[in-house]
């Protein structure tokens, strides 16, 4: 059974940072492009970044310089550390597993809650 287990969120004020998890059972991480994603209150749900298998990355224009994306192939795990945050921030993180860089996605996390307070 194909899942995905965010972890990691919590509330942090503006310049701080968090890190992130996601956590997968029922398939191998590295074969697959796994992507952040997150929504805001009042807001459609945004990609953040994503990493390819082959280790290659994309990040989205707000978040560049900021965030990293990085996986564990032995823990089976993708991470997104977090630094410089902004009250923009604030949403829920999603993981997900997709066939592109924020297309195709199939499997998604519940969620986890990052805010950032001024």
């Amino acid at each position: 059974q194909v899942q995905l287990v965010e972890s990691g969120g919590g509330s942090v004020q503006s310049g701080g940072s968090l890190r992130l998890s996601c956590g997968a059972s029922g398939f191998t991480l590295d074969s697959y492009i796994i992507g952040w994603f997150r929504q805001a209150p009042g807001k459609e749900r945004e990609g953040v970044s994503c990493i390819r298998p082959e280790g290659s990355t994309y990040y989205a224009d707000s978040v560049k310089g900021r965030f990293t994306i990085s996986r564990d192939n032995a823990g089976n795990t993708v991470y997104l550390q977090m630094n410089r945050l902004k009250p923009e921030d604030t949403a829920v993180y999603y993981c997900a597993r997709q066939k592109g860089c924020f297309y195709g996605m199939d499997y998604w996390g519940k969620g986890t809650l990052v805010t950032v307070s001024s």
